[in-house]
């Protein structure tokens, strides 16, 4: 009796997976590394600068690295001169600055973004054209203004100038302009104020302009030198910018002192955009999604 063979079905051979290559960092850092480092050696050779002595400082060829490190700028710094004040002047500038332009900025680029009222592309072009007036031009009538009211000499000739600016404005402005207006009127049908609307609708949708208005604030608050140099001759008032311009003259340069200041004065920004980087990074991450 003859039987019929029974054929069966094979199942094909499966794919041989490769293997994905994990490597320990992304292909882009080989190029940012290099990057990295061209920007972080001035800073990094300011801080070695710092430890050493004049000596080691004006010698040929210069020296990259401290022989015998020692802390007699920093010493001085703190002894001689009344560094933790002038530390301190910057940092109430810096800080009543950046307020000052959040609140007062934030709310004129929304009353121009949003409120209808008389005059207001003709009052905004206006703001916008002290942009392109240089800072020289006005320092002569600014300065006279200051003495007219006694502010020549005090703490308020650096405060007063950045207590809001145009820039600052403007970036707030168009950042409003960007917001969908729906937002704010379903706010408004159900009963919110315009104040309200502001305060709870579109300043929590403004932070990363907001962010961003206070890293530019900061920075050029934190930095200022000219018009201080110009408003402020009492050493009492000096902000750290200027009191470290007082180390260096036409015929000698404090080195040791002026590198300690200048590491003092760099500190803070470093230290502060280290806690916040991952906040700032994330708000602008958030900025660029739509």
């Amino acid at each position: 009796m003859l039987t019929t063979p029974v054929l069966r079905e094979t199942a094909p051979p499966a794919p041989v997976r490769r293997r994905r290559l994990r490597r320990p960092f992304d292909p882009w850092h080989l190029l940012l590394m290099p990057v990295a480092l061209v920007f972080a050696f001035p800073l990094v050779q300011m801080i070695l600068t710092s430890f050493m002595s004049a000596a080691e400082i004006n010698s040929y060829p210069p020296r990259y690295l401290p022989r015998s490190p020692q802390i007699s700028g920093y010493v001085g710094l703190f002894t001689n001169a009344p560094a933790l004040r002038w530390l301190g002047n910057s940092v109430i500038v810096a800080g009543v600055a950046v307020l000052s332009h959040l609140v007062l900025c934030s709310a004129a680029g929304y009353g121009f973004a949003r409120l209808r009222f008389a005059g207001r592309r003709i009052g905004f072009l206006a703001i916008l054209a002290t942009i392109m007036i240089p800072t020289q031009l006005l320092m002569i009538p600014t300065y006279v203004m200051f003495s007219r009211f006694g502010l020549v000499d005090t703490l308020a000739a650096a405060i007063v100038p950045w207590l809001s600016s145009a820039f600052g404005i403007f970036l707030m402005r168009q950042f409003f302009l960007s917001l969908p207006v729906e937002l704010e009127d379903a706010a408004r049908i159900d009963g919110c104020s315009t104040f309200g609307v502001f305060r709870r609708i579109v300043l929590p949708l403004a932070r990363p302009a907001l962010a961003t208005l206070t890293i530019f604030t900061l920075l050029g608050s934190w930095n200022d030198l000219l018009w201080p140099l110009v408003a402020i001759s009492d050493e009492r008032w000096y902000t750290i910018q200027l009191g470290l311009a007082n180390f260096q003259g036409p015929r000698r340069t404090d080195w040791p002192m002026l590198m300690s200041g200048n590491v003092v004065a760099t500190l803070p920004l470093v230290i502060g955009f280290v806690l916040v980087q991952r906040r700032f990074i994330a708000t602008m991450t958030m900025a660029g999604i739509k």
